[in-house]
């Protein structure tokens, strides 16, 4: 069985040949504060020092957020750009609305969720734009337990190239973060996408990433959490395919 430091080469080797193969010179990620892209930051630092590219990307966030991604980026030494998109995402949203108050086709109960996943979504359209500039790959944080439930924005933080740590159980990302060296203040801060004030993940799925990642291992775990892990998989199919075509008619 293999080591989680040999694990970590391996999945650095991967990301090199990824890099190859696909033409480009390096990787971005998007650094929330969060445990998962942390974990990502030291990995494509790993494989490539000279060629890594963090990016903080607060947008109406909790300054706790963007302190602990300034700590992720000093850990594993990456170069970063610090971009603060709130007026971005803030103008843009509000376009979109007012114009459908306009029409009189806007609906108030789905507002807190259109403004959060188009957070996700901005997100990625700046990764984007500095991956283009670069010649480099934009890199997902998403783990296993996040590719089982679907728990992602769709052309979010869904929106990358390439997923290295999607076969990690949330267990396993900490564990690889501890040897990396990620920062004690993200080992220990409750798992959040930062979609909105108080927002945890575990609180807005219903069950635990413990009960996550043993469904995903093929474990036993109570009635009641299947039923709510089964669920957020079968919702969520959309996100792990590409869009459906009609049959040749």
């Amino acid at each position: 069985m293999l080591t989680i430091e040999q694990k970590i080469e391996k999945t650095v080797e991967w990301l090199r040949e990824q890099v190859k193969t696909s033409g480009t010179k390096g990787l971005v990620v998007g650094i929330s504060g969060g445990i998962d892209s942390a974990l990502v930051a030291c990995l494509i630092k790993k494989a490539f020092p000279d060629n890594s590219l963090g990016v903080i990307m607060p947008i109406k966030s909790s300054p706790k957020d963007r302190e602990d991604a300034l700590k992720v980026v000093e850990a594993c030494n990456i170069k970063y750009l610090d971009l603060d998109l709130t007026e971005v995402q803030s103008k843009l949203f509000d376009i979109v609305v007012n114009n459908m108050e306009d029409k009189g086709i806007y609906n108030e109960g789905n507002t807190r969720i259109a403004d959060a996943n188009l957070r996700a979504r901005v997100r990625m359209s700046t990764l984007y734009t500095a991956a283009n500039n670069l010649n480099y790959m934009v890199v997902g944080t998403d783990n296993a337990a996040e590719v089982h439930t679907g728990y992602f924005t769709k052309y979010g933080d869904g929106g990358v190239d390439i997923l290295p740590i999607s076969n990690l159980t949330k267990r396993e990302v900490y564990e690889w973060s501890e040897v990396l060296g990620v920062p004690d203040s993200v080992l220990n801060r409750a798992p959040s996408a930062g979609l909105w004030e108080g927002q945890t993940d575990e609180n807005e799925m219903g069950t635990t990433y413990d009960m996550i990642d043993k469904v995903v291992k093929g474990e036993e775990v109570p009635q009641k959490d299947k039923e709510i892990i089964d669920r957020l998989h079968k919702r969520s199919e959309h996100k792990r395919v590409m869009p459906p075509k009609p049959p040749v008619f």
